[in-house]
């Protein structure tokens, strides 16, 4: 199988993983059940449920391991998901060259094996994996290969699902308590996304973070138009905010938006950011410009890190 490595399929895989919203969100049990599970049948004291991020890998679930994320650059998982489709099986870490120098390796964990599984979208990109590592050289059996890529499939069916039910609150929350937008009328949709939820919410504190969530929505309202049919709604316990923009000549209120995101933004530790899409036809749907507005909300955080990069 040809490794999917290129610039161009990372940037595609890369946006997928953004429209499934399960980077940075908080812990949740049936994650943690499945790293438990997958560490009691492979008989390793580590696993972790790995997403890999633009620089980073992040962990969804974990257990025997502490922090909640590492570079990815020092990501085993980062080599798993070249190969979507096969489990990638090291025996012992320090007699490998590509990763005899990790700090998983060389550090406290002192980890010597390591498998992974691929957690696959429908759409065909590795968004991670669930993986298990001990700190003895060993092999999984049969039957334990078998049952981690059971898990992985069982773990990818839990993200599509909590990206279509992110989608269908998107687009409850854009129609608001008003019709759609008419087929006739020309209508934008801006995304206002904070980032580095989990890490947010570890440093203000659950609470303190929801009430700044919440004070954040009448910010946006006032660059609107309401009685126009603007309006701007949380989608349920996430990290979005939906904008629906009635109109042909929106670039103004857009603009407000991230104006306000960054100030509020400043005001508060955090960084938000905005992506939008414009209807193209009388018969856009607004799903279509709802994942449009997704997919430039994407190239926001491309640059983001681009950015970043070249500091």
């Amino acid at each position: 199988m040809k490794p999917t490595d290129t610039a161009d399929h990372e940037r595609v895989r890369q946006h997928a993983l953004d429209r499934y919203h399960a980077l940075d969100t908080l812990p949740s049990t049936v994650y943690d059940d499945l790293v438990a599970l997958a560490a009691a049948v492979c008989g390793t004291p580590i696993a972790v449920v790995s997403l890999i991020d633009r620089e980073r890998q992040w962990f969804k679930a974990r257990i025997g391991l502490d922090g909640h994320e590492t570079t990815r650059d020092t990501a085993v998982c980062d080599h798993a998901i070249r190969q979507p489709e096969e489990l990638l099986e090291i025996p012992d870490l320090v007699e490998d060259t590509r990763f005899a120098g990790f700090p998983i390796v060389t550090g406290d964990v002192k980890a010597r094996f390591y498998a992974g599984m691929p957690l696959v979208a429908g759409s065909g990109e590795a968004l991670g994996t669930v993986c298990v590592v001990d700190t003895q050289p060993r092999r999984l059996n049969n039957q334990q290969k078998t049952s981690l890529r059971a898990l992985a499939r069982i773990t990818a069916m839990l993200l599509d699902a909590h990206r279509v039910q992110h989608e269908s609150q998107a687009l409850v929350a854009l129609r608001g308590n008003d019709a759609p937008p008419a087929a006739t009328e020309a209508y934008s949709v801006a995304l206002i996304e904070v980032q580095g939820m989990a890490e947010a919410a570890r440093r203000l504190g659950e609470r303190t973070l929801e009430k700044t969530l919440q004070g954040l929505e009448p910010v946006f309202d006032a660059c609107l138009h309401p009685a126009g049919g603007d309006h701007v709604s949380r989608v349920t316990d996430s990290a979005e905010f939906v904008v629906l923009l009635q109109g042909g000549d929106v670039a103004a209120r857009i603009d407000a938006l991230r104006a306000a995101a960054r100030q509020a933004g400043q005001r508060q530790g955090l960084v938000l950011l905005v992506g939008a899409a414009a209807s193209t036809a009388a018969d856009d749907a607004l799903m279509r410009v709802y994942l449009r507005a997704e997919e430039d909300l994407s190239d926001q955080k491309d640059a983001l890190a681009g950015n970043r990069q070249a500091a």
